[in-house]
């Protein structure tokens, strides 16, 4: 008898393990299979911490080493992939890895800039370029998100409230829409 792909996937959730267990590490295909359930949630999409203090960890369990510790509430993270009640997270500087999904909350945030060193970003009254500068922010400042029109996004924080460009941040996508 030969035996085909078509005979050692005839079921779309051993195909689905053997793509998330070659997808996640520290997960087998027999534990994929098991557990392929998730939040129904786009993916990618952005979040925020909830906590003062995130273990960060190498895969999706409490058995995996913790790689880092984020130490501020509030900072934005974009959930990469989702396995069970753990979500795969990268933060602005492009470092991934597994936080359990309780420590993150679906409230919006944003990082001004924080590829840029040095250069101060415009805050604005209005969102249009020429209206009003209320401030000048510095980079990687943390602001809550308002709203996004796709262009422009109103933030706040600690003593500042305006428009920013939305390609000037970190936390939303180019052209999202957040209400």
């Amino acid at each position: 008898m030969q035996i085909t792909w078509r005979h050692l996937f005839q079921t779309r959730a051993a195909a689905f393990a053997l793509l998330l267990a070659a997808m996640l590490p520290g997960v087998t295909g027999a534990q994929a299979a098991d557990e392929e359930k998730g939040t129904g949630l786009p993916v990618p999409r952005f979040v925020s911490l909830k906590a003062d203090r995130v273990n960060v960890r190498n895969g999706p369990n409490r058995d995996q080493d913790v790689a880092w510790i984020f130490t501020r509430a509030g900072l934005p993270v974009e959930i990469t992939a989702e396995f069970e009640t753990w979500r795969r997270i990268r933060d602005a500087d492009g470092a991934e890895g597994w936080v359990y999904h309780s420590m993150l909350s679906g409230r919006r945030t944003a990082l001004v800039s924080p590829w840029s060193k040095d250069a101060t970003v415009t805050l604005r009254d209005k969102p249009d370029g020429g209206a009003r500068v209320v401030a000048r922010l510095e980079p990687s400042v943390l602001g809550i998100i308002k709203t996004c029109d796709g262009k422009w996004c109103r933030i706040f924080g600690e003593g500042f409230d305006g428009f920013i460009e939305q390609n000037k941040l970190w936390g939303v996508y180019p052209n999202e829409k957040v209400d």
